[in-house]
């Protein structure tokens, strides 16, 4: 038996970053239940544990990981060591108590996450404020305080600008100019040139803006909204990166895991 059997964690939120924080609690010996939105907007869907809720199944490395229809469900599924995914945009009840909450949607402001969710709180980048919203915040911007854990205070705040990746930020990240259904003419892991057309809204062209692979492509089953971000290029131009867990996810991950053990250690009698 895991010795932290005793100690089920809720992840909010099915995207690259959530799942970065999944495998490292996973594979730690942690139970995990991910919660997610019944229309995810991962882009990086290869990586992504929100793609279960319209495949029904997938396996990322080494976490097979399946959709769920109840709470009950999916104490049981991650007692067994499978990362079940619940469609739910709430925090439901489950019938066994959880001890840890993380909330991995990234979505830069509080939402309906509260300190008393959970017995620890754990959140992901701005908007939280420790010993308030939450008890641990994780810092997710790029640079020297990658995945450094607050016990109190803030994360950076939200710049709106990407990160530095291959010395590219705003170009490798495509967002939708316009409303209508998504049409890829690529996939992701496909190599892609500036200028290229990679898919279009409607009848309207999106075009790579920096050559590289093809990272990130938003299911197009989800209709396109003005400023939604659609597509991800990254000019590192690496195909193999784009199926494999980013170093950025896994250093957030590794955060939460310091966050959930220092807590479990000062709880433990002396």
């Amino acid at each position: 038996m895991s010795l932290f059997a005793d100690h089920p964690v809720v992840v909010r939120g099915g995207g690259d970053l959530a799942t970065g924080v999944v495998a490292r609690l996973r594979r730690a010996g942690f139970s995990i239940i991910v919660l997610e939105l019944p229309t995810p907007l991962a882009i990086r869907r290869t990586v992504s544990v929100a793609r279960v809720v319209r495949e029904g199944a997938a396996v990322i490395e080494d976490l097979n990981a399946q959709l769920v229809n109840t709470p009950g469900e999916a104490l049981t599924a991650a007692a067994s060591g499978t990362i079940p995914v619940l469609v739910s945009d709430r925090l439901p009840k489950f019938p066994e108590p959880i001890s840890v909450l993380v909330d991995a949607r990234v979505a830069k402001e509080s939402l309906d996450t509260s300190i008393d969710q959970a017995p620890l709180v754990v959140a992901l980048g701005p908007g939280f404020r420790a010993g308030v919203d939450c008890h641990a915040v994780v810092e997710t911007m790029r640079g020297h305080r990658l995945g450094r854990v607050l016990w109190s205070g803030s994360a950076a705040p939200n710049t709106g600008v990407p990160g530095l990746v291959g010395g590219r930020s705003d170009e490798r990240v495509i967002r939708a100019t316009r409303a209508g259904p998504i049409l890829w003419e690529v996939q992701i892991g496909d190599l892609a040139k500036a200028g290229q057309t990679i898919g279009r809204i409607g009848d309207d062209p999106i075009r790579a803006g920096l050559d590289g692979v093809v990272r990130g492509l938003i299911d197009p089953s989800q209709p396109a909204t003005p400023g939604l971000k659609i597509a991800d290029i990254d000019p590192r131009a690496d195909p193999a990166a784009c199926f494999e867990i980013s170093d950025k996810s896994l250093s957030v991950g590794g955060g939460v895991l310091e966050a959930i053990l220092t807590w479990l250690n000062r709880r433990s009698p002396a």
